[in-house]
C-alpha cells in the first residue's frame, strides 16, 4: 500500500530531454553541465536522461574533431560520468566522438550504475547546405560487434535496444539527429522489434521554421510507431561561427507532444515528461497492423538486446503528468469546440442516412425534458433539414409517468415548440396501472412499492407506444440512450429505452453529451428561444423519472445508484479503450480527481461539481462499475444500429467492444481489492 501513490509502480516512465550549457571543445566543462543535470534528474526520479548530439565534445567544431587531444579527453570524460552514474538512478544518454579500428563515428554512449551499456554510431551524415559530417565521420549503419570505451568493451551499433529486465521494464533505441530527416529512420524498425521509447541526441542548428518542423517529424514519427520519442539539441555555448542553436527538447507520446523547454535558454536546462508505457504497449497490442507490419520488416538481421536492470527509485515518485478529468471532454476550448462540432455533425450524418436508406419520411422521437433526449430531438430536426424535409416529419412525444415532473415535461413542450417538429402527448398511468393491476402488483392495490417491475412498467410502455406510434405513421424510432448508459447497464431491455430503430446517442458519454448541447444552444443553429430551453434542460437533476418523490424528499437521482458519472465515464473509458488493470485505472482516477485544484477543468462545468474524490470513493465507484459493467453485457450484445463518435469507441457488438454475455467480473473485483483492500484505501 505505501507505493500505490508512485508512478513507477504503475507503468509510468519519467524521461528528461536535457540542454546542458556548453564550452566550445572543452569536455571537462561537458561533464560538470552534464554531471549537474544528472544529479537534478536523480532527484526528480527520473528514469532515462538524453543529453545533445556530440555534447562532450561540442558540435560545431569542425576539423578539432580529428585531434587526438580532445578524442582523447573526451574519452576521459565519459569514464568520469560512468564512475559518477554509479551514484546515480537514471541512464544517461550521451554524444560523444569515438574512434574504432581507425575510424571516427559520431556516437551515442549509453551509461547506468557504473557501466557503458553500449554504443550506438549515427547512420545517416548530412553533407549538404550547412552540414559537412563526412568529412570527420563514417556512417554508422550496418556496423556491428564491440568497441573499446571506458577502459571496456562495450557493444557497438545500430542494432542495439535496451531492455530493462528490471522493477521499471523498459526497451528503448537511440539514434542521431539526421537519422529522424530521413524516410526510414532507424527507430522505425527498432520500434517494430520492441523498442517503446525512441531517443534521438540531436545537435540541430537553427533557422526561421526549423522547430515546427522538428514538432511534425518527432510527433508524427512517435505516432506511426506508436512509441514515446525524446529529442535535445545544443543550446548555449556551441559556436556560433556560422550557425546558431535554440536548445529545443521536446517528448513526444503517440503523436502528442508532452512537454517542450524554452527555447535559447541562457544557462543549462531540462524538461521532463512522464510516459505511459503501458499505454503504448496497450494500443500495440489491439493494433493488429502494426505486428502485421513487425513480420513483414524485420525479416533481416535482428536487433541485439542490451540487458540492464532499471529499478524504482528509493522513495515514491508522484506523477506529474496532468491526466484529464474527462476523457471524453477536453479541457482545452478549441479542441472540445472541434469535437463538439465532430460529434454533432456525425449525428446528424449518421441519421440523415438512415433516414433516407429505409425511404421513411418520418421520425419518431419520445421526449423527456432530460438531457440525451433533447440532444436527440436537436439531431433530428436537424436531419430533416439537411434532407430538405420539414421538421413538422419529426414526432416527438412526451410521455408522463407516475415521478414526471412539471418542470421536465414543461421543457419538453418548449423544446418541441421551438423547434418546430410536431408535438404530442401520450399519458401512459392509464396503461401502467392496468399492466400492473394485470402482474398483481402492490402499487395496483395502493401500495406505495417502487421496485424494478414499477420502473420497468414505465420504461417499457414508452418504447411500445413510440414503436406502433412508427408503425401507424410509417416512421423510424430515434434511440436516446447514452454511451455511460449502456456502460453501467442503465436501460430497461428490449422492449424499453435499451431499443430503437437507430440511436444518435449510442456513442456519446453523459459528461460530453451536456457540451453538446451547449455548442448547439452557442452555435447559432437554434433559435434564440430554443437556446432558452436548452439551458433548462442543462440545469436539471439527472433523473429517470421513475419512481414519485415523496413529501419532502428529493427526485430520484441517477447518479446516487449508479455513481457520479465524471467518474464512471472515466472508468468505462480506460477500461474499455485501453484495457487497464482495475487498479490502474483508480490510480489514474486518484491523478484526475484526488485534488479539484490540479489541471484545467473544461468550461461550464459548474462550480459544486469542481470537487475532488478520495481514494476510498475512487475504490467504491469503480468496484460498482465493474460489478454492473460485466453484468450488463447482455443488453450490449444486442444494441441498434448508431454511428460511432468518439476515439474512446462504443460499445456495439459490431464495433469497439465485444464480450460474451454471461462474462463475470471476479478478476476485475480481484485485481482491485488485492492491490486497494477494502478498508484499507484511505
Amino acid at each position: 500500500m505505501a507505493d500505490f501513490s508512485c508512478m513507477y509502480r504503475h507503468g509510468f516512465l519519467r524521461v528528461a530531454a536535457c540542454v546542458p550549457r556548453g564550452r566550445v571543445a572543452d569536455p571537462a566543462f561537458a561533464v560538470h553541465e552534464h554531471l549537474e543535470l544528472a544529479a537534478a534528474g536523480h532527484a526528480r526520479g527520473v528514469g532515462v536522461m538524453l543529453f545533445p548530439e556530440l555534447g562532450l565534445s561540442s558540435y560545431a567544431i569542425d576539423d578539432l574533431l580529428l585531434q587526438d587531444a580532445l578524442l582523447d579527453e573526451v574519452e576521459a570524460a565519459i569514464s568520469r560520468i560512468t564512475v559518477a552514474s554509479q551514484e546515480l538512478h537514471p541512464v544517461l544518454v550521451v554524444g560523444a566522438p569515438l574512434r574504432r579500428a581507425g575510424r571516427l563515428y559520431n556516437c551515442a554512449v549509453v551509461i547506468h550504475a557504473g557501466r557503458v551499456l553500449g554504443v550506438v554510431p549515427k547512420s545517416y551524415l548530412p553533407n549538404y547546405r550547412e552540414f559537412y559530417e563526412r568529412r570527420h565521420f563514417t556512417p554508422g549503419g550496418g556496423e556491428g560487434g564491440e568497441i573499446a570505451v571506458a577502459g571496456r568493451s562495450a557493444p557497438f551499433g545500430t542494432d542495439l535496444i535496451f531492455r530493462s529486465g528490471g522493477a521499471v521494464a523498459v526497451n528503448f533505441h537511440v539514434e542521431i539527429c539526421e537519422d529522424i530527416w530521413v524516410p526510414l529512420p532507424p527507430s522505425t524498425r527498432a520500434a517494430l522489434a520492441g523498442a517503446e521509447l525512441l531517443l534521438n541526441l540531436s545537435a540541430s542548428n537553427i533557422t526561421i521554421g526549423k522547430a515546427r518542423t522538428r514538432r511534425l517529424l518527432c510527433a508524427s514519427h512517435s505516432s506511426r510507431c506508436i512509441a514515446a520519442y525524446a529529442y535535445s539539441a545544443a543550446g548555449p555555448g556551441e559556436s556560433t561561427t556560422d550557425l546558431a542553436w535554440d536548445g529545443h527538447a521536446a517528448l513526444f507520446e503517440n503523436g502528442e507532444m508532452l512537454a517542450e523547454s524554452e527555447r535559447f535558454p541562457p544557462r543549462s536546462t531540462f524538461v521532463t515528461a512522464d510516459i505511459d508505457l503501458e499505454r503504448l504497449r496497450q494500443e500495440r497490442m489491439r493494433t493488429n497492423t502494426f505486428g502485421d507490419c513487425a513480420r513483414a520488416e524485420l525479416s533481416g538481421a535482428p536487433f541485439r538486446t542490451v540487458p540492464f536492470a532499471l529499478e524504482r527509485p528509493a522513495g515514491p515518485v508522484t506523477l506529474e503528468r496532468v491526466i484529464e478529468r474527462f476523457p471524453y471532454v477536453p479541457a482545452d476550448e478549441a479542441r472540445l469546440a472541434e469535437e463538439c462540432y465532430e460529434a454533432y455533425n456525425i449525428q446528424v450524418q449518421g441519421l440523415s442516412q438512415r433516414l433516407a436508406s429505409t425511404g421513411l419520411k418520418r421520425l419518431v422521437i419520445g421526449v423527456s425534458g432530460g438531457l440525451d433526449s433533447t440532444q436527440a430531438l436537436i439531431v433530428a430536426a436537424r436531419a430533416m433539414d439537411q434532407l430538405g424535409r420539414p421538421r413538422t416529419n419529426v414526432l416527438a412525444y412526451t410521455l408522463p409517468g407516475f415521478a414526471t415532473s412539471d418542470a421536465t415535461k414543461a421543457n419538453a413542450w418548449e423544446l418541441m415548440r421551438t423547434l418546430g417538429v410536431t408535438g404530442a402527448e401520450i399519458d401512459i398511468r392509464p396503461a401502467a396501472r392496468q399492466m400492473l393491476a394485470d402482474l398483481g402488483h402492490p402499487f395496483a392495490e395502493g401500495k406505495p412499492v417502487y421496485d424494478v417491475t414499477f420502473e420497468n412498467v414505465q420504461a417499457g410502455l414508452r418504447t411500445d407506444y413510440l414503436f406502433r406510434l412508427a408503425n401507424q405513421q410509417g416512421g423510424l424510432v430515434v434511440g436516446t440512450g447514452d454511451l455511460s448508459e449502456l456502460g453501467l447497464g442503465w436501460c430497461t431491455y428490449g422492449v424499453g429505452d435499451h431499443m430503437s430503430h437507430y440511436n444518435v446517442n449510442a456513442s456519446v458519454s453523459k459528461t460530453l453529451i451536456q457540451h453538446l448541447i451547449r455548442f448547439v444552444a452557442e452555435s447559432g443553429d437554434v433559435s434564440p428561444e430554443t437556446a432558452t430551453v436548452l439551458a433548462a434542460v442543462l440545469a436539471t437533476e439527472i433523473s429517470p423519472e421513475l419512481v414519485p418523490a415523496g413529501a419532502g424528499t428529493p427526485i430520484q437521482s441517477t447518479q446516487q445508484v449508479v455513481g457520479p458519472y465524471a467518474l464512471q465515464d472515466f472508468n468505462l473509458f480506460y477500461l474499455t479503450r485501453y484495457g487497464f488493470r482495475p487498479s490502474r485505472i483508480a490510480y489514474l482516477a486518484e491523478q484526475a480527481w484526488g485534488d479539484e485544484t490540479r489541471g484545467r477543468w473544461p468550461a461550464h462545468v459548474p462550480g459544486e461539481d469542481r470537487r475532488a474524490y478520495s481514494r476510498e470513493e475512487i475504490r467504491h465507484w469503480l468496484r460498482l462499475f465493474l460489478t454492473r459493467f460485466f453484468a450488463n453485457q447482455f443488453k450490449r450484445s444486442t444494441l441498434p444500429n448508431g454511428p460511432k463518435i468518439s476515439s474512446g469507441g462504443s460499445l456495439s457488438p459490431r464495433g469497439d467492444w465485444r464480450a460474451p454475455s454471461d462474462v463475470g467480473a471476479r478478476v476485475w473485483l480481484d485485481e482491485l481489492d488485492a492491490a486497494l483492500p477494502p478498508g484499507k484505501s484511505g
